[in-house]
């Protein structure tokens, strides 16, 4: 899954990205789907032993466009975990309560504890994106943003955590079938937000800024990769793929019992 992987102090072009490759899985929607619910499978094995040995901390961030994806993700890729030790936090326009203090302070009260898996539906990178594209703060603030997320990126995966930031690429043409399904299917339309069209029309904006936050965020501790997310099956494929990965490399083990079990008789 390396090839998905922006390495650090990279220049990206986003148009340089193919958002329907591939070409790490060159099989049918059916084989994917099926080869999809097998990590799944893996997926809770290994986040029942993460929660069980309550050592190592999983934090995932998922970015993307309107309709990239993000809760198809959340859904599918984690279909069966224990929500015990998942949560998902969700990072929309901020309350009053959190404008009146520094940015990450919102962000930061969610991070997983010991044992747990904690999945950002967007997250810190707003205050890159939208604060950008819609000028709510001058560049001389938010251009030194970046170097505070590292920080504080470095500060978390220094204490433990395991971070994995997803950015969904998906393309024009299908986010413009993505907001036309969500007018044309009843059971959808509740999806469906008019300001959105808004915000498509800062398309070459929003690519400009996440181009610059793919290019100055993705560090050795903290890497982002650019999932080619047009086909959703392929989407849920690589990133279980990575996730499942990951948490092999971790080499976890069940707590070593303090007690005897063949021992142990219930009457």
């Amino acid at each position: 899954m390396d090839r998905y992987k922006i390495a650090p102090n990279s220049k990206v072009d986003l148009g340089q990205w193919d958002a329907d490759d591939r070409s790490a899985f060159p099989i049918d929607k059916d084989e994917g789907r099926k080869q999809a619910r097998t990590l799944t499978e893996r997926l809770e094995e290994l986040q029942e032993l993460l929660y069980a040995q309550d050592k190592h901390k999983v934090l995932i961030v998922l970015q993307a466009m309107d309709t990239g994806g993000k809760d198809g993700v959340i859904r599918h890729v984690f279909e069966g975990v224990n929500p015990q030790g998942v949560k998902v936090a969700n990072f929309k326009k901020p309350t009053g309560q959190e404008l009146s203090r520094d940015y990450l302070w919102r962000v930061h009260q969610h991070v997983p504890g010991r044992g747990e898996i904690v999945i950002f539906n967007r997250s810190h990178y707003e205050d890159v994106l939208v604060v950008r594209v819609h000028n709510l703060v001058p560049q001389e603030v938010w251009s030194k943003r970046f170097d505070h997320i590292n920080a504080f990126e470095r500060m978390l995966t220094d204490e433990g955590v395991t971070m994995l930031k997803f950015f969904l690429h998906i393309g024009l043409a299908e986010q413009k079938q993505r907001l036309q399904a969500r007018l044309d299917e009843p059971r959808k339309r509740w999806k469906f937000n008019p300001g959105d069209l808004e915000e498509r029309k800062r398309w070459p904006d929003y690519m400009q800024a996440y181009e610059a936050v793919l290019s100055k965020t993705s560090t050795p501790w903290a890497p982002w990769y650019v999932i080619p997310a047009n086909r959703k099956w392929y989407r849920n494929l690589v990133i279980g793929s990575i996730i499942v990965e990951t948490l092999e490399k971790l080499e976890m083990q069940y707590p070593s019992l303090t007690f005897d079990a063949d021992e142990i008789e219930i009457k």
